[in-house]
């Protein structure tokens, strides 16, 4: 027994000699190389503390100090981890090979080579197949077709293109054969650009400091310079061992244990209720940054919209020639307007256009019985133009308003283009009978979103790749005045770049890759849903699982309070080492006094960090005269901050 008790404290030792090298190797290297570069962190005092503890003689205090501060910095760690692997997923956009145009060798006569893409040159001359991925930027030669650039631009309705319009990298060609003028080199286009923006961004954000760092690098040479002081007037009074003694006290008393668990607990907290919501947050440094935002971007498609053209409108010409307006939601089956959808839709039904499973969908809503759709036959699709065929026995065309004249339609056509839409018109038996409105509608809670971001003092704008008419026709019915169409992914980063350094910071919600540079450049870059582009999440601090544009001001509000426990915590932390450094100057409180504050303070600030872990509660309030749902915080603020319609 007497054997067991006396290797009891050889034991203990070797315990706790083994607890300060695993804690203090996940963070004293770093701390010393980073002193080697002049940068000065928590780490660095941590590390003289326990240094300071172990000269002292109280290995077990520096064996705590250590571990205590290697699970906040494994913590944290964890909270900011981002993987960034999948960012060159954006360049598999680029086809691997390219059809060129060149002369052929030795005779010097045009033919056709199989090139890699990245050799692609400008000037050089492309061939374009159906369903072939474009190399490079080009503009058209000849041939006309729909282009599918939903991958490149987040648009879902096709782009008709022609002799003379330009073409983005990565765009799928429909039905036509074009030809093509490089204007980018293989290895310099769009898309490689978009990579570069993207990169460039992060390496911005990396350089940004976590909060508790940003407090403790003022903090850290004061402490040491005090430590010094007090070692020196040891030195100057005759009595070197003992202000030596409380000199190291004292560098103990200031070390900020607290504050290095505060911001990690209290993150790691918020983020795993964060994903109760359906919001995953990719790091601690995003977690920060989303409860300081004030100005909110929005991207149109798949955002704000459906992200799948819809027919929203028809317009018809009546047997005595009158032009009628018909919405498509309160049709009847046997109306003018039924019949020109299921014309359109029989046309369309082989064809491989973007816009004929719309057609089609639209056709077998307002038909009761899909399957008495009589087939069309000797269908021709016009590349860049329309389709046309039999139906029933009758000569039908399908097509845009390039290739059939609207004309008694002129005035509804104008109010449809007017209102966003895209228009198909469609003429039967040689005659003009109807015009189809094709359009991207707004999620139906998209405006009770708006209002809620308003209500929490954020300011809300639109930034989209559309033109100009569509994206005001649906900002109005969101709520948004401030809309900034026909952006490409270049102006989307920099318009949220001016405000994303200032007081509070922007955040960025989109789904495309053409969304990708802003998303990466904002001080929050938010995606929505999951199945948007990779490009997108992999960009994005912040990522919604689901589409739902009411999570933003829950996310908004729940980060809010985060932040303010966080900042609760950090001033606990800076309190207490305000009151126990005096104490420790003075010798009111030896090493093991100091020791155990510092225990009990990081205790309380743990519990408290763990609030954080609780979502707001929901309640209701009535907004312009509708019941909707919203967060304590967002609703707290005036009612009547709704948006203008």
């Amino acid at each position: 027994m007497l054997d067991h008790l006396a290797g009891a404290p050889t034991a203990a030792a070797v315990l706790n000699a083994a607890a300060l090298l695993a804690g203090a190797w996940t963070f004293m290297p770093g701390a010393l190389r980073r002193l080697v570069r002049g940068r000065l962190g928590v780490g660095l005092l941590m590390t003289i503390a326990a240094a300071g503890a172990v000269a002292l003689g109280h290995l077990g205090e520096a064996a705590a100090l250590a571990f205590l501060f290697s699970i906040a910095e494994a913590l944290e760690d964890r909270a900011m981890d981002r993987a960034q692997h999948g960012l060159r997923a954006l360049l598999a956009l680029v086809p691997p090979t390219a059809r060129v145009e060149r002369p052929a060798q030795p005779t010097g006569s045009p033919g056709e080579h199989v090139v890699p893409a990245v050799q692609v040159r400008t000037g050089d001359v492309l061939l374009l197949a159906a369903g072939e991925r474009v190399a490079t930027d080009a503009v058209v030669l000849t041939g006309r077709s729909a282009l599918d650039t939903s991958a490149v631009t987040g648009e879902s309705i096709p782009v008709e293109v022609g002799p003379g319009e330009p073409v983005p990298a990565g765009s799928v060609n429909g039905t036509g054969t074009l030809r093509l003028r490089a204007v980018a080199d293989g290895r310099d286009n769009s898309l490689t650009q978009i990579v570069r923006l993207v990169e460039a961004a992060h390496a911005r954000k990396g350089q940004r400091a976590r909060l508790a760092d940003r407090i403790a690098r003022p903090l850290v040479p004061a402490v040491l310079a005090l430590a010094a002081l007090v070692a020196l007037y040891g030195v100057l009074v005759g009595e070197p061992e003992l202000w030596l003694q409380r000199a190291l006290v004292v560098l103990v008393a200031a070390s900020p244990c607290a504050m290095a668990i505060a911001v990690p607990v209290t993150v790691i907290s918020a983020i795993g209720a964060a994903s109760k919501l359906g919001v995953v947050i990719k790091s601690g440094q995003a977690f920060e940054d989303l409860g300081a935002v004030r100005q909110v971007h929005l991207d149109k498609t798949g955002t704000l919209t459906r992200g799948t053209p819809q027919v929203v409108a028809v317009a018809t010409i009546s047997p005595v020639a009158a032009s009628t307006s018909y919405n498509i939601s309160s049709s009847a089956s046997g109306t003018s307007a039924d019949r020109v959808l299921r014309a359109a839709a029989a046309i369309e039904a082989g064809s491989t256009h973007p816009l004929a499973h719309t057609l089609l969908t639209a056709a077998t809503l307002e038909q009761a019985d899909s399957a008495t759709l009589p087939d069309a036959t000797d269908v021709h699709e016009h590349p860049g133009q329309g389709i046309s065929g039999h139906w029933g026995g009758t000569a039908v065309r399908v097509g845009s308003t390039r290739w059939i004249d609207p004309g008694a339609l002129t005035g509804d056509v104008e109010q449809m283009t007017a209102a966003g839409m895209t228009v198909v018109l469609v003429e039967i038996d040689g005659h003009l009978t109807g015009a189809i409105g094709v359009r991207d509608e707004l999620r139906p809670e998209a405006a009770e979103a708006v209002a809620l971001l308003r209500q929490q003092g954020l300011a809300v704008s639109m930034l989209t790749g559309d033109d100009a008419r569509t994206a005001h026709a649906l900002a109005s019915q969101a709520g948004i005045t401030d809309v900034r169409a026909a952006q490409t992914p270049a102006d989307k980063a920099s318009a949220v770049h001016p405000t994303a350094s200032s007081r509070g910071g922007t955040a960025m919600v989109g789904d495309g890759i053409n969304d990708a540079p802003a998303l990466a450049t904002a001080t929050v870059g938010i995606a929505m849903g999951l199945t948007g582009s990779a490009a997108a999440i992999e960009s994005a601090d912040v990522a919604f699982t689901g589409t739902d544009l009411r999570l933003l001001p829950r996310a908004f509000a729940h980060a809010r309070r985060g932040r303010s426990i966080m900042t609760a915590n950090i001033a606990l932390a800076l309190a207490i080492i305000v009151v126990l450094v005096p104490l420790a100057l003075f010798g009111v409180l030896g090493l093991a006094a100091v020791v155990l504050v510092h225990e009990v303070a990081e205790v309380i600030v743990i519990a408290n960090g763990a609030r954080a872990a609780r979502l707001a509660r929901r309640r209701r309030v009535t907004l312009e005269g509708a019941e909707v749902t919203g967060t304590d915080n967002a609703n707290r603020r005036a009612a009547s901050a709704t948006p203008s319609r």
